[in-house]
């Protein structure tokens, strides 16, 4: 039974990607600004003096490829693995033998795709080898290893940042792929530069989708004896709905709340909904447009609309009880709303300032005048002696300091003048001086 699927599998052709994957650095298309003449990561495969490092960069662009062409320049170990099938008994096994071949002379590099898919103690289990030198660690990503690899074990590893593939790149990849005997070479193929071209923008820099496209276009091609045509209606066919260029979980996730956010900040409601559609129409969940929506109310707006917070609420809600698709116009008013509210960042600023008193000032006691007396102890200490209760006094005001002594000038709040919130501006300039007026006879 073994022979059999011993035999079935090698009948099994292996995709056009797999079986174009460069073996060389010459045979490496794009990343021009790492492999061209001269770069640096050229020199370091070309000298075989590769040291620990993290492939960074969209789907498609060459990480694993790179990888595949260090494996077969260089002569260390070579150690492929997989961080979707490995716990952590496997990394310390390998890593054991690693640490045994260093003693004798030999040198390992372990390939880690996907590496931001090992969590905190897999990625931890690497680290005292790569700090010992068992080990040269070669990751790839396609997230913002800032975000998904560990501070230790990034600051031990050189970071290259891979670029998404021009559509020159894709155009030479795709004629590669018609003429090298590893692709259809062998075939009778007949496709205009035209229609490489519909796949080469369709796969948006990625290598893998333009040749698994190309593939699945050649299949579905049309035959006559032994010539395969491809034409562009072919090509609309495999490519009838393009997948937007988003990963909620990556990084592209978080340029787009940077996107809709800083729009609604600029007051441009066209440019927040068309973000706000390119994240919900890609799957991204609505309950976090709406947290980071309600968050810009207070953040970006805060008291210039008061308004604009309640609505954001009443959106979290509307997506909380139904959902997609019916909650994206709920989501919509909102962006809309927050995009033409007055804007005002006088909460964060007051908060950011007083963040950073607090972090700097920790042990500062609270006064004892605005101190509970819950016990008779607490009390002969002088817990709330002298504390006055603003509702006895006719202007419900007192000229009592509330911030620790040192710190009693401190100014966190600063109003603008913005909307709704130059009222407030003048409500705190009129008890700021009521205050300074009745503290006087105090000074006297």
């Amino acid at each position: 039974m073994s022979d059999q699927v011993n035999m079935f599998e090698r009948a099994v052709p292996q995709p056009l990607a797999a079986r174009l994957r460069p073996c060389t650095i010459d045979e490496v298309v794009g990343q021009q600004h790492l492999l061209g003449k001269g770069r640096i990561l050229r020199r370091i495969i070309e000298q075989d003096a590769v040291s620990s490092m993290i492939f960074w960069g969209p789907p498609g662009v060459g990480k694993t490829t790179l990888a595949g062409v260090i494996a077969n320049q260089t002569r260390a170990n070579f150690i492929d693995f997989s961080a979707v099938t490995s716990g952590i008994k496997e990394i310390r096994e390998v890593m054991q033998q690693a640490d045994q071949n260093r003693r004798f002379g030999e040198k390992t590099i372990v390939f880690v795709d996907e590496i931001h898919r090992f969590n905190k103690a897999q990625q931890d289990a690497f680290l005292p080898f790569v700090e010992k030198g068992s080990i040269i660690l070669i990751g790839a990503t396609t997230e913002n290893p800032s975000f998904e690899v560990n501070g230790a074990l990034l600051s031990r590893c050189k970071v290259f940042v891979l670029k998404a593939l021009s559509e020159s790149d894709i155009m030479v990849l795709l004629k590669r792929a018609i003429e090298s005997p590893k692709g259809f070479g062998n075939e009778k193929v007949v496709i205009d530069d035209e229609v490489l071209r519909m796949i080469a923008v369709f796969a948006n820099g990625d290598a893998r989708m333009a040749l698994s496209t190309l593939e699945m276009a050649v299949l579905n091609g049309d035959m006559e004896g032994d010539v395969t045509t491809v034409t562009a209606q072919t090509v609309e066919q495999c490519t009838s709905r393009k997948s937007l260029l988003y990963d909620k979980n990556g990084e592209e996730h978080y340029n787009l709340i940077s996107a809709l956010h800083k729009s609604m900040r600029n007051s441009d409601p066209d440019a927040a909904v068309y973000w706000l559609a390119r994240m919900l129409e890609s799957g991204e969940d609505p309950m976090y447009v709406a947290r980071r929506v309600t968050r810009f109310a207070a953040e970006d707006v805060g008291l210039a609309d008061p308004r604009a917070l309640e609505l954001c609420v009443a959106a979290f809600q509307a997506c909380h009880l139904i959902g997609m698709p019916e909650c994206s116009v709920h989501l919509t008013e909102a962006v809309v709303y927050c995009s033409l509210a007055p804007k005002s960042n006088a909460m964060d600023v007051a908060y950011m300032k007083a963040k950073k008193d607090a972090q700097e000032n920790l042990a500062e006691p609270v006064p004892l005048h605005i101190r509970n007396a819950v016990t008779t102890l607490m009390k002969n200490e002088g817990y709330g002696r002298g504390y006055k209760y603003a509702h006895d006094y006719e202007d419900k005001l007192t000229a009592m300091s509330c911030l620790p002594d040192s710190m009693k000038d401190r100014v966190y709040y600063e109003p603008t003048t913005q909307g709704v919130e130059g009222r407030f501006k003048e409500r705190l300039e009129q008890i700021k001086k009521w205050k300074e007026e009745h503290r006087k006879p105090e000074k006297e």
